[in-house]
């Protein structure tokens, strides 16, 4: 009878660890390439094409190339959520980058464990990103240079008044933080470079 609640005790244990690394493979594979990449220093930076000129975000520090989704209201999960499985969505009633003021751009490191993959988790790394790193923008062909400025975790019900005081020309990228749950919102905030 031991033997048996052993073996069974074994067997949850096993199963348990493999569901964890079902579910958390996409994250994991992506810390995986982002480490190797810095460990190996690429020697060239490479020309790339954007997956979109009519709106597309490039962030080459962390291999970040995706269509971006123009206002998209981001208080209407039917309307955003179907669109976070192909890019990154702009925020409804935020600037677009050729107008001044901030443009906002939010996206999926991934909302809970068990969405990871039903959801393109394409901002899992911009928490690796640090002041001065570049961020493109592509929008009706035109190409705009943003650098990193800083990094904020902001509890959601304090967004709006945070993103509100923010002044200038800037892109802020959103994600929850940490990875997996949505407690918190983690903001990227770079400054328009003429």
């Amino acid at each position: 009878m031991g033997k048996l609640v052993k073996l069974i005790g074994i067997l949850f244990i096993t199963g348990g660890l493999g569901l964890l690394l079902f579910l958390y493979f996409p994250l994991l594979k992506e810390e995986i390439i982002y480490r190797s990449k810095i460990s190996l220093q690429k020697e060239e930076e490479k020309n790339i094409e954007p997956v979109s000129r009519d709106f597309g975000l490039i962030i080459p520090k962390i291999d970040i190339n995706t269509k971006v989704f123009a206002n998209v209201d981001a208080n209407n999960l039917d309307e955003y959520l179907p669109l976070l499985t192909e890019g990154v969505a702009h925020s409804k009633g935020s600037s677009l980058p050729l107008e001044s003021g901030n443009v906002f751009i939010f996206a999926h490191s991934s909302d809970t464990p068990f969405n990871i993959l039903r959801y393109n988790a394409v901002f899992y790394l911009i928490d690796k990103l640090e002041e001065n790193d570049e961020i493109f923008i592509f929008y009706n062909g035109d190409e705009y240079l943003y650098k990193v400025k800083n990094k904020k975790i902001v509890h959601p019900e304090f967004l709006k008044d945070y993103v509100g005081r923010l002044e200038g020309d800037n892109l802020i990228l959103q994600t929850c933080s940490p990875p997996g749950t949505t407690i918190n919102r983690l903001l990227v905030i770079a400054k328009a470079i003429d």
